[in-house]
Protein backbone atom coordinates (compact mmCIF):
# COMPACT_ATOMS: atom_id res chain seq x y z
CA UNK A 1 0.00 0.00 0.00
CA UNK A 2 2.93 2.39 0.76
CA UNK A 3 4.63 1.98 -2.89
CA UNK A 4 0.81 2.40 -4.68
CA UNK A 5 0.40 5.46 -2.71
CA UNK A 6 4.00 6.45 -3.67
CA UNK A 7 3.36 6.01 -7.52
CA UNK A 8 0.10 7.87 -7.22
CA UNK A 9 1.56 11.02 -6.07
CA UNK A 10 4.48 11.00 -8.40
CA UNK A 11 1.69 10.19 -11.17
CA UNK A 12 -0.28 13.13 -9.82
CA UNK A 13 3.38 15.28 -9.71
CA UNK A 14 3.86 14.99 -13.03
CA UNK A 15 0.40 16.06 -14.14
CA UNK A 16 0.70 18.84 -11.66
CA UNK A 17 4.05 19.94 -13.72
CA UNK A 18 2.74 19.42 -17.17
CA UNK A 19 -0.08 21.56 -16.39
CA UNK A 20 2.12 24.18 -15.00
CA UNK A 21 4.61 24.04 -17.90
CA UNK A 22 1.53 24.36 -20.18
CA UNK A 23 0.21 27.23 -18.42
CA UNK A 24 3.47 29.18 -18.33
CA UNK A 25 3.39 29.54 -22.16
CA UNK A 26 -0.19 29.68 -22.61
CA UNK A 27 -0.10 33.04 -19.79
CA UNK A 28 2.65 34.85 -20.58
CA UNK A 29 1.16 35.43 -24.14
CA UNK A 30 -2.14 36.28 -22.84
CA UNK A 31 -0.67 39.04 -20.24
CA UNK A 32 0.96 41.19 -22.98
CA UNK A 33 -1.71 40.30 -25.84
CA UNK A 34 -4.37 43.03 -25.87
CA UNK A 35 -1.65 45.62 -24.84
CA UNK A 36 0.16 44.21 -27.69
CA UNK A 37 -2.49 44.64 -30.26
CA UNK A 38 -2.60 48.54 -29.35
CA UNK A 39 0.77 49.05 -28.79
CA UNK A 40 2.32 46.93 -31.95
CA UNK A 41 -0.83 46.14 -34.34
CA UNK A 42 -2.37 50.00 -34.24
CA UNK A 43 -5.75 48.50 -32.27
CA UNK A 44 -7.44 50.77 -30.13
CA UNK A 45 -8.91 49.59 -26.81
CA UNK A 46 -12.34 48.42 -28.35
CA UNK A 47 -10.98 46.45 -30.94
CA UNK A 48 -7.89 45.01 -29.10
CA UNK A 49 -10.91 43.51 -26.53
CA UNK A 50 -13.15 42.28 -29.42
CA UNK A 51 -10.40 40.49 -30.90
CA UNK A 52 -8.66 39.20 -27.49
CA UNK A 53 -11.83 38.00 -26.83
CA UNK A 54 -12.63 36.60 -30.02
CA UNK A 55 -9.33 34.28 -29.47
CA UNK A 56 -9.73 33.24 -25.90
CA UNK A 57 -13.31 32.40 -27.21
CA UNK A 58 -11.42 29.97 -29.63
CA UNK A 59 -9.04 28.62 -27.13
CA UNK A 60 -11.63 27.50 -24.89
CA UNK A 61 -14.52 26.86 -27.55
CA UNK A 62 -12.38 24.50 -29.08
CA UNK A 63 -11.55 21.92 -25.86
CA UNK A 64 -14.65 19.76 -26.48
CA UNK A 65 -13.59 18.70 -29.79
CA UNK A 66 -10.18 17.83 -28.34
CA UNK A 67 -12.19 16.62 -25.32
CA UNK A 68 -13.75 14.28 -28.09
CA UNK A 69 -10.49 13.33 -29.82
CA UNK A 70 -8.86 11.99 -26.42
CA UNK A 71 -12.27 9.95 -25.88
CA UNK A 72 -13.22 8.76 -29.28
CA UNK A 73 -10.20 8.80 -31.51
CA UNK A 74 -6.47 9.12 -30.60
CA UNK A 75 -6.91 8.82 -26.56
CA UNK A 76 -6.34 10.76 -23.90
CA UNK A 77 -2.05 10.79 -23.28
CA UNK A 78 -1.65 11.01 -27.53
CA UNK A 79 -4.22 13.64 -27.54
CA UNK A 80 -1.99 15.56 -24.74
CA UNK A 81 1.75 15.08 -26.72
CA UNK A 82 -0.42 16.53 -30.05
CA UNK A 83 -1.76 19.30 -28.21
CA UNK A 84 1.69 20.61 -26.36
CA UNK A 85 3.51 20.15 -29.48
CA UNK A 86 0.91 22.42 -31.75
CA UNK A 87 1.20 24.76 -28.83
CA UNK A 88 5.15 24.93 -28.98
CA UNK A 89 4.64 25.83 -32.66
CA UNK A 90 1.91 28.47 -32.11
CA UNK A 91 4.34 30.31 -29.64
CA UNK A 92 7.04 30.18 -32.14
CA UNK A 93 5.18 31.34 -34.57
CA UNK A 94 4.29 34.30 -32.95
CA UNK A 95 8.09 35.01 -31.92
CA UNK A 96 8.55 34.90 -35.92
CA UNK A 97 5.80 36.90 -36.58
CA UNK A 98 6.76 40.40 -35.38
CA UNK A 99 4.90 42.97 -36.40
CA UNK A 100 3.00 41.10 -39.84
CA UNK A 101 -0.70 40.81 -38.68
CA UNK A 102 -1.32 37.84 -41.10
CA UNK A 103 1.47 35.56 -39.57
CA UNK A 104 -0.15 36.74 -35.50
CA UNK A 105 -3.43 35.32 -36.42
CA UNK A 106 -1.87 32.43 -38.04
CA UNK A 107 0.13 31.44 -34.77
CA UNK A 108 -3.22 32.70 -32.86
CA UNK A 109 -5.01 30.26 -34.32
CA UNK A 110 -2.33 27.60 -34.34
CA UNK A 111 -2.11 28.43 -30.01
CA UNK A 112 -6.39 28.27 -29.91
CA UNK A 113 -6.27 24.49 -31.85
CA UNK A 114 -3.04 23.46 -29.55
CA UNK A 115 -5.23 24.50 -26.48
CA UNK A 116 -8.69 23.05 -27.99
CA UNK A 117 -6.45 19.65 -28.56
CA UNK A 118 -4.64 19.65 -24.74
CA UNK A 119 -6.81 21.10 -22.28
CA UNK A 120 -9.70 18.84 -21.32
CA UNK A 121 -7.72 15.61 -21.69
CA UNK A 122 -4.74 16.18 -18.12
CA UNK A 123 -7.81 16.92 -16.41
CA UNK A 124 -9.40 13.70 -17.93
CA UNK A 125 -5.98 11.78 -16.39
CA UNK A 126 -6.60 13.49 -13.38
CA UNK A 127 -10.10 12.05 -12.54
CA UNK A 128 -9.20 9.02 -14.00
CA UNK A 129 -6.36 8.43 -11.57
CA UNK A 130 -8.68 9.42 -8.46
CA UNK A 131 -11.68 7.48 -9.47
CA UNK A 132 -11.15 4.85 -6.57
CA UNK A 133 -11.24 7.90 -3.94
CA UNK A 134 -14.10 10.42 -4.75
CA UNK A 135 -13.53 12.23 -1.48
CA UNK A 136 -9.71 13.38 -2.61
CA UNK A 137 -11.29 14.88 -5.85
CA UNK A 138 -12.00 18.93 -4.67
CA UNK A 139 -8.96 18.80 -2.49
CA UNK A 140 -6.73 17.31 -5.97
CA UNK A 141 -8.27 18.96 -8.36
CA UNK A 142 -7.80 22.66 -6.01
CA UNK A 143 -4.00 21.30 -6.15
CA UNK A 144 -4.28 20.84 -9.75
CA UNK A 145 -5.62 24.94 -10.15
CA UNK A 146 -3.02 25.60 -8.24
CA UNK A 147 -0.49 23.86 -10.67
CA UNK A 148 -1.95 26.45 -13.42
CA UNK A 149 -1.74 29.85 -11.05
CA UNK A 150 1.97 28.93 -10.56
CA UNK A 151 2.65 28.67 -13.83
CA UNK A 152 0.94 32.00 -14.88
CA UNK A 153 2.21 33.45 -12.03
CA UNK A 154 5.83 33.59 -13.05
CA UNK A 155 5.03 33.86 -16.54
CA UNK A 156 2.85 37.13 -15.99
CA UNK A 157 5.71 38.69 -14.22
CA UNK A 158 8.24 37.08 -16.43
CA UNK A 159 7.16 38.04 -19.69
CA UNK A 160 6.17 41.38 -19.10
CA UNK A 161 9.48 42.43 -17.99
CA UNK A 162 11.31 41.07 -20.53
CA UNK A 163 9.37 41.93 -23.23
CA UNK A 164 9.53 45.42 -22.01
CA UNK A 165 13.52 45.43 -22.07
CA UNK A 166 14.65 42.90 -25.02
CA UNK A 167 11.57 42.84 -26.94
CA UNK A 168 8.19 40.33 -27.51
CA UNK A 169 10.33 38.28 -29.67
CA UNK A 170 12.11 36.77 -26.31
CA UNK A 171 8.95 36.76 -24.52
CA UNK A 172 7.40 34.72 -26.89
CA UNK A 173 10.46 32.52 -27.64
CA UNK A 174 10.16 32.02 -23.56
CA UNK A 175 6.54 30.54 -23.82
CA UNK A 176 7.87 27.89 -26.96
CA UNK A 177 10.35 27.35 -24.53
CA UNK A 178 7.81 25.90 -21.78
CA UNK A 179 6.07 23.84 -23.90
CA UNK A 180 9.30 21.71 -24.93
CA UNK A 181 9.63 21.22 -21.43
CA UNK A 182 6.19 20.16 -20.65
CA UNK A 183 6.36 17.82 -23.90
CA UNK A 184 9.66 16.14 -22.36
CA UNK A 185 8.39 15.98 -18.58
CA UNK A 186 5.43 13.96 -20.52
CA UNK A 187 7.29 12.05 -22.74
CA UNK A 188 9.58 10.92 -19.63
CA UNK A 189 7.30 10.81 -16.75
CA UNK A 190 4.41 8.90 -19.03
CA UNK A 191 5.06 5.18 -17.38
CA UNK A 192 3.66 6.80 -14.11
CA UNK A 193 0.18 6.91 -15.90
CA UNK A 194 0.34 3.96 -17.64
CA UNK A 195 -2.87 1.77 -17.70
CA UNK A 196 -5.10 5.29 -17.01
CA UNK A 197 -6.21 6.40 -20.72
CA UNK A 198 -9.63 6.16 -22.48
CA UNK A 199 -10.94 3.31 -24.33
CA UNK A 200 -9.19 4.81 -28.04
CA UNK A 201 -5.81 4.76 -25.89
CA UNK A 202 -6.00 1.43 -25.09
CA UNK A 203 -6.26 0.66 -28.77
CA UNK A 204 -2.73 0.58 -31.01
CA UNK A 205 -2.21 3.65 -33.14
CA UNK A 206 -3.94 4.37 -36.11
CA UNK A 207 -1.45 6.06 -38.25
CA UNK A 208 -4.68 7.32 -40.85
CA UNK A 209 -6.85 8.72 -37.63
CA UNK A 210 -4.06 10.36 -36.58
CA UNK A 211 -3.11 11.99 -40.24
CA UNK A 212 -6.80 13.04 -40.34
CA UNK A 213 -6.62 14.83 -36.96
CA UNK A 214 -3.52 16.45 -38.07
CA UNK A 215 -5.14 17.53 -41.09
CA UNK A 216 -7.95 18.72 -38.78
CA UNK A 217 -5.39 21.12 -36.78
CA UNK A 218 -4.13 22.63 -40.25
CA UNK A 219 -7.46 23.54 -41.64
CA UNK A 220 -8.44 24.77 -38.35
CA UNK A 221 -5.74 27.19 -37.78
CA UNK A 222 -5.79 29.02 -40.94
CA UNK A 223 -10.07 29.37 -40.60
CA UNK A 224 -9.37 30.52 -37.01
CA UNK A 225 -6.89 33.17 -38.40
CA UNK A 226 -9.15 33.80 -41.26
CA UNK A 227 -11.81 34.32 -38.19
CA UNK A 228 -9.43 36.86 -36.60
CA UNK A 229 -9.63 39.18 -39.63
CA UNK A 230 -13.70 38.53 -39.92
CA UNK A 231 -15.06 38.78 -36.26
CA UNK A 232 -19.14 38.35 -36.78
CA UNK A 233 -18.23 34.88 -38.65
CA UNK A 234 -16.07 33.78 -35.54
CA UNK A 235 -19.11 34.39 -33.37
CA UNK A 236 -21.57 32.85 -35.44
CA UNK A 237 -18.85 29.61 -35.40
CA UNK A 238 -18.94 29.60 -31.45
CA UNK A 239 -22.38 30.05 -31.08
CA UNK A 240 -22.90 27.00 -33.24
CA UNK A 241 -20.40 25.07 -31.80
CA UNK A 242 -21.89 26.38 -27.98
CA UNK A 243 -25.41 25.55 -29.51
CA UNK A 244 -24.23 22.11 -30.36
CA UNK A 245 -22.30 21.24 -27.48
CA UNK A 246 -25.50 22.24 -25.13
CA UNK A 247 -28.12 20.04 -27.42
CA UNK A 248 -25.90 16.89 -27.37
CA UNK A 249 -25.81 17.87 -23.02
CA UNK A 250 -29.49 17.71 -23.75
CA UNK A 251 -29.62 14.29 -25.32
CA UNK A 252 -27.34 13.01 -23.22
CA UNK A 253 -29.76 14.47 -19.88
CA UNK A 254 -32.96 12.65 -21.59
CA UNK A 255 -30.87 9.65 -22.31
CA UNK A 256 -29.95 8.72 -18.59
CA UNK A 257 -31.99 7.85 -15.72
CA UNK A 258 -32.99 8.51 -11.55
CA UNK A 259 -29.91 10.09 -10.10
CA UNK A 260 -27.38 10.12 -13.05
CA UNK A 261 -29.93 12.52 -15.20
CA UNK A 262 -30.54 14.22 -11.93
CA UNK A 263 -26.85 15.07 -11.14
CA UNK A 264 -26.01 16.07 -15.22
CA UNK A 265 -29.27 18.67 -14.24
CA UNK A 266 -27.23 19.83 -11.81
CA UNK A 267 -23.89 20.18 -13.77
CA UNK A 268 -25.64 22.43 -16.37
CA UNK A 269 -27.26 24.88 -14.12
CA UNK A 270 -23.81 25.20 -12.51
CA UNK A 271 -22.15 25.61 -16.01
CA UNK A 272 -24.84 28.35 -16.68
CA UNK A 273 -23.96 30.17 -13.14
CA UNK A 274 -20.11 29.55 -14.13
CA UNK A 275 -20.54 31.21 -17.49
CA UNK A 276 -21.30 34.63 -15.78
CA UNK A 277 -18.62 34.35 -13.55
CA UNK A 278 -16.22 33.85 -16.61
CA UNK A 279 -17.74 36.54 -18.17
CA UNK A 280 -16.36 38.48 -15.16
CA UNK A 281 -13.04 36.85 -15.07
CA UNK A 282 -12.47 38.15 -18.64
CA UNK A 283 -12.22 41.74 -17.01
CA UNK A 284 -8.47 41.03 -15.63
CA UNK A 285 -6.58 40.83 -18.93
CA UNK A 286 -9.30 43.44 -20.46
CA UNK A 287 -10.95 46.42 -18.46
CA UNK A 288 -8.84 45.85 -15.10
CA UNK A 289 -5.82 45.47 -17.23
CA UNK A 290 -5.99 48.82 -18.97
CA UNK A 291 -7.56 50.70 -15.68
CA UNK A 292 -4.44 49.12 -13.99
CA UNK A 293 -2.24 50.58 -16.80
CA UNK A 294 -4.15 54.12 -17.52
CA UNK A 295 -5.56 54.40 -13.66
CA UNK A 296 -3.93 52.84 -10.84
CA UNK A 297 -0.04 54.38 -9.76
CA UNK A 298 2.75 52.19 -10.72
CA UNK A 299 4.55 51.61 -7.10
CA UNK A 300 3.60 49.27 -4.17
CA UNK A 301 5.06 49.75 -1.05
CA UNK A 302 8.11 51.47 -2.32
CA UNK A 303 8.51 49.26 -4.98
CA UNK A 304 8.18 51.27 -8.67
CA UNK A 305 6.56 48.44 -11.19
CA UNK A 306 7.82 49.43 -14.66
CA UNK A 307 4.95 47.67 -16.73
CA UNK A 308 1.61 47.90 -15.34
CA UNK A 309 0.91 44.51 -16.83
CA UNK A 310 2.50 42.78 -13.81
CA UNK A 311 -0.37 43.37 -11.87
CA UNK A 312 -2.26 40.71 -13.66
CA UNK A 313 0.15 38.34 -11.76
CA UNK A 314 -2.19 39.10 -8.29
CA UNK A 315 -4.37 36.99 -9.35
CA UNK A 316 -2.01 33.90 -9.53
CA UNK A 317 -0.44 35.23 -6.64
CA UNK A 318 -3.39 34.94 -4.47
CA UNK A 319 -4.69 31.63 -5.62
CA UNK A 320 -1.24 30.31 -5.01
CA UNK A 321 -1.39 31.26 -1.31
CA UNK A 322 -5.32 29.97 -0.93
CA UNK A 323 -4.69 26.83 -3.07
CA UNK A 324 -3.34 24.68 -0.34
CA UNK A 325 -5.26 26.25 2.65
CA UNK A 326 -8.85 25.69 0.77
CA UNK A 327 -7.39 22.15 -0.05
CA UNK A 328 -6.77 21.46 3.42
CA UNK A 329 -10.34 22.78 4.19
CA UNK A 330 -12.09 20.70 1.56
CA UNK A 331 -9.96 17.41 2.91
CA UNK A 332 -10.46 17.98 6.12
CA UNK A 333 -14.53 19.41 6.50
CA UNK A 334 -14.93 16.80 4.05
CA UNK A 335 -13.74 13.80 6.19
CA UNK A 336 -16.24 15.06 8.74
CA UNK A 337 -19.28 15.38 6.61
CA UNK A 338 -19.43 19.26 7.26
CA UNK A 339 -17.78 20.37 3.62
CA UNK A 340 -19.79 23.27 1.74
CA UNK A 341 -21.93 21.60 -0.94
CA UNK A 342 -20.61 22.57 -4.34
CA UNK A 343 -23.79 24.49 -5.18
CA UNK A 344 -23.13 26.60 -2.10
CA UNK A 345 -19.56 27.15 -3.05
CA UNK A 346 -19.99 28.62 -6.31
CA UNK A 347 -22.35 31.41 -4.60
CA UNK A 348 -19.73 31.90 -2.11
CA UNK A 349 -17.34 32.55 -4.90
CA UNK A 350 -20.15 34.64 -6.96
CA UNK A 351 -20.31 36.90 -3.83
CA UNK A 352 -16.54 37.41 -2.91
CA UNK A 353 -16.58 38.39 -7.13
CA UNK A 354 -19.19 40.99 -6.55
CA UNK A 355 -16.72 42.04 -3.63
CA UNK A 356 -14.20 42.53 -5.91
CA UNK A 357 -16.37 44.69 -8.31
CA UNK A 358 -17.36 47.14 -5.58
CA UNK A 359 -13.96 47.77 -4.35
CA UNK A 360 -12.36 49.33 -7.81
CA UNK A 361 -15.98 50.94 -8.31
CA UNK A 362 -15.43 52.92 -5.20
CA UNK A 363 -11.81 53.58 -5.73
CA UNK A 364 -12.37 56.53 -7.93
CA UNK A 365 -13.87 58.36 -4.93
CA UNK A 366 -10.39 58.34 -3.44
CA UNK A 367 -8.07 58.93 -6.76
CA UNK A 368 -5.52 61.66 -6.12
CA UNK A 369 -5.37 64.72 -8.09
CA UNK A 370 -3.88 63.51 -11.41
CA UNK A 371 -6.48 61.01 -11.40
CA UNK A 372 -4.80 57.89 -10.02
CA UNK A 373 -5.72 55.04 -7.45
CA UNK A 374 -3.49 53.55 -4.95
CA UNK A 375 -2.41 50.13 -5.91
CA UNK A 376 -3.89 48.16 -3.06
CA UNK A 377 -7.36 48.57 -4.74
CA UNK A 378 -6.43 46.86 -7.31
CA UNK A 379 -4.40 44.47 -4.99
CA UNK A 380 -7.53 43.92 -2.86
CA UNK A 381 -10.06 43.26 -6.22
CA UNK A 382 -8.00 40.93 -7.14
CA UNK A 383 -7.73 39.06 -3.72
CA UNK A 384 -11.72 38.14 -3.89
CA UNK A 385 -11.97 37.46 -7.10
CA UNK A 386 -9.14 35.29 -7.05
CA UNK A 387 -10.91 33.43 -4.28
CA UNK A 388 -13.78 33.52 -6.23
CA UNK A 389 -11.94 31.89 -8.96
CA UNK A 390 -11.16 29.06 -6.96
CA UNK A 391 -14.09 28.51 -5.39
CA UNK A 392 -15.65 28.11 -8.76
CA UNK A 393 -13.20 27.65 -11.85
CA UNK A 394 -10.72 25.60 -9.62
CA UNK A 395 -13.85 23.40 -8.70
CA UNK A 396 -15.53 23.30 -11.87
CA UNK A 397 -13.52 20.12 -13.43
CA UNK A 398 -14.25 18.29 -9.73
CA UNK A 399 -17.35 18.68 -10.28
CA UNK A 400 -17.87 17.58 -13.59
CA UNK A 401 -15.85 14.51 -12.21
CA UNK A 402 -18.35 13.91 -9.66
CA UNK A 403 -21.53 14.28 -11.67
CA UNK A 404 -21.35 12.92 -15.29
CA UNK A 405 -20.59 9.08 -15.89
CA UNK A 406 -17.01 7.94 -16.46
CA UNK A 407 -17.92 7.20 -20.20
CA UNK A 408 -19.10 10.90 -20.93
CA UNK A 409 -16.32 12.66 -18.98
CA UNK A 410 -13.59 13.84 -21.71
CA UNK A 411 -16.65 14.99 -24.02
CA UNK A 412 -18.46 17.02 -20.95
CA UNK A 413 -15.23 18.25 -19.69
CA UNK A 414 -15.08 19.90 -22.59
CA UNK A 415 -18.25 21.45 -22.31
CA UNK A 416 -16.91 22.70 -19.30
CA UNK A 417 -14.13 24.84 -21.11
CA UNK A 418 -16.82 25.67 -23.24
CA UNK A 419 -18.25 27.67 -20.72
CA UNK A 420 -15.12 29.87 -21.02
CA UNK A 421 -15.56 30.12 -24.73
CA UNK A 422 -18.83 31.78 -24.40
CA UNK A 423 -17.82 34.12 -21.30
CA UNK A 424 -14.83 34.86 -23.55
CA UNK A 425 -17.11 36.41 -26.22
CA UNK A 426 -19.66 38.43 -23.26
CA UNK A 427 -16.38 39.24 -21.65
CA UNK A 428 -15.22 41.45 -24.66
CA UNK A 429 -18.72 42.86 -25.26
CA UNK A 430 -18.58 44.01 -20.72
CA UNK A 431 -14.82 45.51 -21.66
CA UNK A 432 -15.80 47.72 -25.02
CA UNK A 433 -18.48 49.32 -21.94
CA UNK A 434 -14.67 51.14 -20.49
CA UNK A 435 -13.44 51.17 -24.34
CA UNK A 436 -12.11 55.52 -24.38
CA UNK A 437 -10.86 56.53 -27.71
CA UNK A 438 -7.04 56.76 -28.59
CA UNK A 439 -6.65 60.49 -28.06
CA UNK A 440 -8.61 60.26 -24.97
CA UNK A 441 -5.47 59.73 -22.29
CA UNK A 442 -6.58 61.88 -19.56
CA UNK A 443 -6.87 59.48 -16.62
CA UNK A 444 -9.53 61.95 -15.03
CA UNK A 445 -11.81 60.90 -17.79
CA UNK A 446 -10.85 57.36 -17.96
CA UNK A 447 -11.29 57.06 -14.36
CA UNK A 448 -14.95 57.80 -14.01
CA UNK A 449 -15.51 55.46 -17.31
CA UNK A 450 -13.96 52.62 -15.41
CA UNK A 451 -15.29 52.99 -12.20
CA UNK A 452 -18.74 53.93 -13.35
CA UNK A 453 -18.39 50.21 -15.29
CA UNK A 454 -17.11 47.98 -12.25
CA UNK A 455 -20.03 49.40 -10.03
CA UNK A 456 -22.21 48.48 -12.28
CA UNK A 457 -20.82 44.77 -12.62
CA UNK A 458 -20.46 44.94 -9.29
CA UNK A 459 -24.89 45.30 -8.80
CA UNK A 460 -25.34 42.72 -11.48
CA UNK A 461 -23.44 40.20 -9.82
CA UNK A 462 -24.27 40.79 -6.57
CA UNK A 463 -28.14 39.60 -7.74
CA UNK A 464 -27.05 37.07 -9.44
CA UNK A 465 -25.04 35.91 -6.09
CA UNK A 466 -28.80 36.11 -4.70
CA UNK A 467 -30.63 34.02 -7.25
CA UNK A 468 -27.50 31.40 -7.36
CA UNK A 469 -28.09 31.17 -2.90
CA UNK A 470 -31.96 30.79 -3.50
CA UNK A 471 -31.72 27.78 -5.64
CA UNK A 472 -28.71 26.10 -3.47
CA UNK A 473 -31.67 23.48 -2.16
CA UNK A 474 -32.95 22.45 -5.15
CA UNK A 475 -29.37 21.97 -6.94
CA UNK A 476 -28.27 19.84 -3.52
CA UNK A 477 -31.46 17.66 -3.71
CA UNK A 478 -30.69 16.86 -7.20
CA UNK A 479 -27.14 16.15 -6.26
CA UNK A 480 -28.18 13.88 -3.86
CA UNK A 481 -30.44 11.74 -5.33
CA UNK A 482 -30.17 7.92 -5.29
CA UNK A 483 -31.58 5.60 -7.61
CA UNK A 484 -34.43 3.71 -7.06
CA UNK A 485 -33.87 0.10 -6.09
CA UNK A 486 -33.88 -1.91 -9.05
CA UNK A 487 -37.22 -2.88 -10.55
CA UNK A 488 -38.94 0.58 -9.37
CA UNK A 489 -40.34 2.91 -12.16
CA UNK A 490 -36.41 1.78 -14.00
CA UNK A 491 -37.10 1.39 -17.74
CA UNK A 492 -32.76 0.83 -18.11
CA UNK A 493 -31.07 -2.17 -17.03
CA UNK A 494 -28.67 -1.26 -14.25
CA UNK A 495 -24.67 -0.74 -15.04
CA UNK A 496 -22.41 -2.42 -13.18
Amino acid sequence: MPNANIHHQKAFNMLFFLEFWERFGYYGLQAVLAAFFVRQLGMDDAESFIVFSAFSAMVYGYVALGGYIGDKILGTQRTILLGAIVLMLGYALMAFAGTDKSLVFLALGLVACGNGIFKANPASLLSKLYEDDKSRLDSAFTMYYMAVNIGSFFSMILIPIVSESHGLTLGFTICAIGLVIAILNFVFFRYLVRGLDSPAGEKPLSFAKLGGVIVAIAIMTFLSAWMLTHLTIAHWLLTIIGLSVFFIFFKMIFQSRGAERSKMIAALILIVYAIAFFTLYQQMPTSLNFFAIKNVEHSIMGFNIANAEIFQALNPFWIMLASPILAWCYSHFGNRGTDLSMPAKFTLGMLLCAISFFIVGICGRFANEAGLVSAWWIVASYFFQSIGELLISGLGLSMISKLVPQRLLGFLMGAWFLTSAISAVLGGWVAKFTAVPKDVVNPLVTLNVYTDVFMKIGVCTALMTVIMFLTIPILNRLINKENEPEGQNSTAPCEE
